[in-house]
């Protein structure tokens, strides 16, 4: 299993903290998709490619379909955020450590890590050859914030969407 460290990230569809659910059902596991850029992040989506061509010639033994690697193409998802970009999806069944700044552990209460925010994120990429398929994952080991950025989806509302009044007023 290669580890690679992934600097300067954004982070999409967190389940960090609890398990992720499909349809209401819960997964099994933790996860999260990391944003690279393709210019900014070209060495380690290099990086990426060998490992994932020498899992599959050395581990599999045999070439995987692309819908069944973690490392995908941004312009093939249909998602704005995704454009000019890579992603990799990466899991565990156990939860992944998730730290701030200054390497003090973070908790879903303290409302730190969000998608859209930046990260770095260890990953160890590993070859799935069994009776479920031949895939090329990515294991989540861990996650550290380093920065806001534009939240991804329904941010909800801020109180600045309301009028301020007073007792006296009208509503």
């Amino acid at each position: 299993m290669a580890k690679i460290k992934l600097q300067n990230v954004r982070l999409s569809f967190p389940s960090l903290f609890q398990q992720a659910a499909f349809g209401g059902v819960p997964t099994g596991k933790y996860e999260a998709t990391f944003i690279l850029d393709k210019k900014e992040h070209a060495d380690v989506i290099a990086q990426i490619e060998t490992e994932i061509a020498r899992i599959q010639k050395d581990d599999i033994k045999s070439k995987v379909a692309s819908d069944k690697v973690c490392l995908k193409d941004g312009d093939d998802m249909g998602r704005d955020e995704y454009e000019g970009k890579m992603t990799i999806k990466a899991s565990t069944k156990k939860r992944p450590l998730v730290i701030d700044r200054e390497k003090s552990p973070i908790t879903e209460d303290d409302n730190i890590v969000y998608a859209g925010c930046y990260v770095n994120a260890i990953v160890s990429l590993w070859g799935q050859n069994n009776q479920y398929g031949k895939r090329v994952n990515a294991q989540l080991d861990g996650v550290q914030f380093v920065r806001d950025g534009e939240p991804f989806g329904d941010a909800g509302i801020s109180a600045d969407a309301f009028d301020a009044f007073g007792d006296d007023d009208e509503f």
